[in-house]
């Protein structure tokens, strides 16, 4: 199992998500973005502009969540 914070993954906050995938880890934070966004918390609605635009960009995208998959398998095992 592996540890990356919200913030960790574009996000604005500083809750956890564990899991043994990358994409485990992508999911929940997925989920917690969806949740984030009915709540309409404003740091997350930030972060989610900025990952809006980046997204406008597939090849700009790719390299975010490439270099985000390289940086959770670097992290020890907890």
């Amino acid at each position: 199992m592996k540890t990356m914070t919200c913030n960790q993954l574009g996000g604005a906050c500083e809750l956890e998500f564990t899991a043994e995938t990358f994409e485990e880890i992508a999911e929940m934070s997925k989920k917690h973005g969806m949740e984030m966004f009915q709540k309409q918390d404003f740091g997350h609605l930030k972060a989610m502009k900025k990952m809006q635009n980046l997204m406008q960009d597939p090849n700009a995208m790719q390299e975010w969540f490439t270099s985000k998959r390289r940086e959770f398998e670097q992290l020890p095992q907890n």
